[in-house]
């Protein structure tokens, strides 16, 4: 019997427990240890989180700098998570220079060992003293650990870049894309010796004004109508598990397993799992709206947004309707787009070859693609335009690392 759309609540957690109480994830430039998946699961989760598409190899010739005595002191909270470990694997592949790293979770993980550029490190319990002599601290530990913590850590001199929502639409936080707004920030600098917060925004935000804004730069935006279909990965690593899982058991003819999401998720899509607000819009869909607006610093601009969760392992893509104030015609637009920084193009209308998921996992550059004129206004003033991106890459973790290179 095919299994039902909505499913019992089964702990996935427990239903792919390892045997073996935790085995090593990443054998690449960090090993980090996990406790909730069977071995199988587990290895498929490990090449998921890394991506489909291998880590390009380093430049030949390229001197490694990583540890310097001239660096800075850096904390990772949350680094046992998804988005923690591909900071790490952003920090090795940029060079980034440090002195020293101290690597920050929970409880639960405290005292496990890791490997980062050939050096063992010990996983430590977040606690307030944690940031003592930290210069930058990258966050992802979620919400509740970043208001916690993230202000902690600033008033005792860290530098704090957040991941999560906690302190986005702060006044006097800056919300940055470097691409976009690194002005923002500009304030802000290793050599003033103060703490500070940043935001990191939301993966979605950021993936669509990498490719927005090189547009709304040339002639401002009016109205922004974006639908996002976003992969397993935005809801973490035990997401991914249920995903794969419930892969099988629906081929199985089982009925599918359902912690992390409360119905099936496999073979389906459905709206956002974010809670819906009381005007209707889910909280998805409303950081759109709101971030947009304060990474322009445009207040008049119109955003309207429906966030779709889809059956894909790691990276989102969008549909991207704009209404400019002044006529811009495709071939602009694709010549705008072809030098913006960190976007590329795949356009190929006569191979039907546009942006998908499985071209940006695991890179670094927003694809954009399906450029074309929106037939349903009048004298070239919309386009309509597809884009993919990672969003534990670029929507996550190398947006911070790259904020933490402007501090330099």
């Amino acid at each position: 019997m095919a299994a039902s759309l909505h499913c019992s609540q089964a702990a996935v957690v427990d239903s792919v427990r390892s045997s073996q109480g935790g085995v090593g994830r990443r054998s690449g430039s960090c090993v980090c240890f996990s406790s909730f998946t069977s071995s199988g699961v587990q290895h498929s989760v490990r090449n998921l989180i890394r991506g489909v598409v291998s880590t390009p190899k380093r430049r030949p010739g390229v001197v490694r700098m990583g540890y310097t005595e001239s660096g800075p002191t850096l904390a990772i909270v949350g680094v046992t998570g998804a988005v923690g470990q591909e900071f790490l694997d952003v920090l090795s592949d940029r060079d980034f220079p440090y002195r020293d790293i101290k690597m920050l979770a929970s409880k639960r993980s405290a005292g496990q060992k890791m490997m980062f550029e050939g050096k063992e490190y010990v996983i430590e319990d977040t606690t307030a003293e944690s940031f003592k002599g930290v210069e930058i601290a990258l966050f992802s530990a979620g919400g509740s650990i970043s208001k916690k913590y993230g202000p902690l850590a600033a008033a005792q001199g860290t530098i704090v870049v957040d991941n999560s929502s906690a302190f986005r639409m702060d006044e006097g936080v800056p919300l940055v894309v470097p691409e976009v707004n690194a002005d923002a920030m500009s304030h802000i600098k290793l050599s003033n010796k103060k703490g500070a917060l940043i935001a990191n925004p939301n993966c979605s935000t950021i993936i669509c004004l990498m490719a927005a804004t090189p547009l709304y730069r040339h002639t401002k935006v009016k109205r922004m109508v974006v639908s996002t279909y976003q992969a397993a990965s935005g809801a973490g690593a035990a997401a991914m598990a249920e995903l794969e899982l419930q892969t099988k058991e629906v081929l199985q003819g089982k009925e599918p397993t359902c912690h992390i999401f409360s119905r099936q998720y496999a073979f389906n899509l459905f709206s956002h799992n974010s809670p819906v607000t009381g005007n209707g819009y889910n909280e998805e869909e409303m950081k759109l709206v709101k971030e947009t607006r304060k990474i322009w610093n445009d207040n008049e601009v119109k955003v309207t947004a429906t966030c779709i969760r889809v059956p894909v392992m790691r990276a989102h893509a969008e549909s991207i309707n704009l209404e400019f104030e002044s006529p811009l015609d495709e071939e602009k637009a694709r010549e705008i787009l072809s030098t913006a920084e960190g976007v590329i193009i795949i356009d190929d209308r006569a191979g039907n070859n546009f942006p998908t998921p499985l071209e940006v996992s695991k890179k670094d550059a927003v694809a954009v693609g399906r450029i074309r004129q929106d037939v349903s206004q009048e004298g070239n003033h919309g386009l309509d335009i597809f884009v993919c991106g990672d969003q534990i890459r670029k929507g996550a973790a190398l947006n911070a690392v790259q904020i933490a290179e402007l501090l330099l």
